[in-house]
């Protein structure tokens, strides 16, 4: 499973990030993001892009499973 780490990047960043992996058609990613604009972005995207999405709250913010649905 491939691990993108979004953390300290500005929106639209995290998305772009996402993005180019999800292009490849993997089966699960995690995203690893910070603030609450990203997380939400991202998770709107994967919603989009076909994946379900699990967000869990970290210490430095949140990361988010993405698997195909």
């Amino acid at each position: 499973m491939q691990t993108i780490d979004a953390r300290g990047l500005s929106c639209p960043q995290p998305v772009i990030e996402t993005k180019k992996v999800l292009d490849k058609k993997p089966d699960a990613v995690t995203v690893q993001v910070d603030n609450i604009s990203a997380k939400e972005n991202v998770s709107r995207y994967a919603k989009a892009a076909g994946y379900q999405v699990a967000a869990e709250g970290t210490e430095y913010g949140w990361t988010l499973e993405l698997s195909k649905a």
